[in-house]
């Protein structure tokens, strides 16, 4: 596969968003609209005054035809923060955006905290009346969420309309692991796939991995992206080290690669997508949290670099 590397496109500490300025510019996902814009969504973070931590929540950077440049961010709420005690009470992230007849659906990631490990996540489902500038949840609870062997962290939905039906990859945990006695839990995660014949109510394999490991069985996969291209299904996603990828970059992020010819087998073929980071740049240590996509009959590739999209993200066009 050919890279061309077209460069960061969005920083998000740049602009003033709903809450200030942009923190984070996490998990960019597309949407294309009427107009000939193309709206990039992501997950920024704002402090919450009662804790002091932080809380993610969804916007949008709206770019001309190009893909490169910036016309307009969001200044606006996109989506109401989650109410007390429910499933993405302290944000969500990602968005992945859907266009189902005249409305635009959003399969979210929703992120509670917890006591004795950091975090429990669950897939949401939201929907949208105005093209997309404003969201409003189908209900309180999630649409997917844990089950019997899949116990914990189901997120990162990305869903596809593939004839008269949908198909969803996501992750879903399958443990928790201290590297010391005394170090904070780690979580180890892995992709699996479900479908559903009206966005709402899914099946899955429960609990199996679609992807073998490379890094061992602790290997950490997140955020599969999937488009259609050349007659094949095309899948970017990132996986990392259980342990140390915060502070070792050789331990962090990295962009995997699968493909299918029908979108529920797949052959994973990471050296197919050797996107490296540049020295000294905003992704020299990290990619992650990618989204491939089709535009104008070219297949390209929004993704995270350094500090999990702290720098914002940026864009390759890809060649097979």
């Amino acid at each position: 596969m050919r890279i061309e590397k077209l460069g960061k496109i969005f920083a998000p500490a740049a602009h003033d968003l709903a809450a200030g300025p942009g923190l984070f510019a996490q998990a960019p996902q597309t949407l294309a609209l009427p107009n000939g814009i193309v709206r990039v969504y992501f997950s920024t973070r704002v402090q919450d005054g009662n804790s002091g931590k932080f809380i993610s929540y969804v916007s949008y950077a709206e770019f001309k035809d190009d893909l490169t440049t910036l016309v307009d961010v969001a200044r606006h709420e996109v989506l109401a923060r989650g109410p007390l005690g429910a499933f993405d009470e302290h944000g969500v992230f990602p968005l992945n955006p859907v266009r189902v007849g005249d409305e635009v659906w959003g399969y979210t990631t929703g992120w509670t905290r917890r006591i004795s490990v950091s975090v429990d996540t669950a897939i949401g489902l939201v929907k949208s009346r105005d093209m997309g500038r404003t969201f409003q949840r189908v209900g309180t609870g999630p649409v997917l969420s844990a089950s019997r062997h899949e116990p914990f962290l189901v997120g990162d939905g990305f869903v596809r309309q593939m004839g008269t039906r949908f198909q969803m990859w996501y992750i879903f945990g399958q443990g928790w692991m201290r590297e010391h006695e005394t170090s904070e839990p780690d979580r180890v995660y892995k992709i699996g796939q479900a479908w559903s014949d009206d966005g709402e109510t899914w099946q899955r394999d429960s609990g199996k991995s679609i992807l073998p490991d490379v890094l061992g069985q602790n290997e950490c996969q997140a955020l599969p992206s999937v488009a259609h291209y050349d007659g094949l299904f095309h899948m970017v996603f990132c996986f990392r080290h259980v342990h140390g990828f915060r502070t070792d970059p050789r331990k962090g992020y990295r962009l995997g690669y699968a493909v299918s010819e029908d979108g529920r087998s797949w052959r994973r073929d990471d050296a197919m997508l050797r996107l490296n980071g540049t020295h000294g740049d905003w992704d020299s240590d990290m990619q992650c949290y990618p989204h491939i996509f089709v535009h104008h009959g070219q297949l390209f590739l929004l993704y995270n670099g350094n500090a999990f999209g702290k720098e914002g993200f940026g864009l390759a066009r890809l060649a097979l």
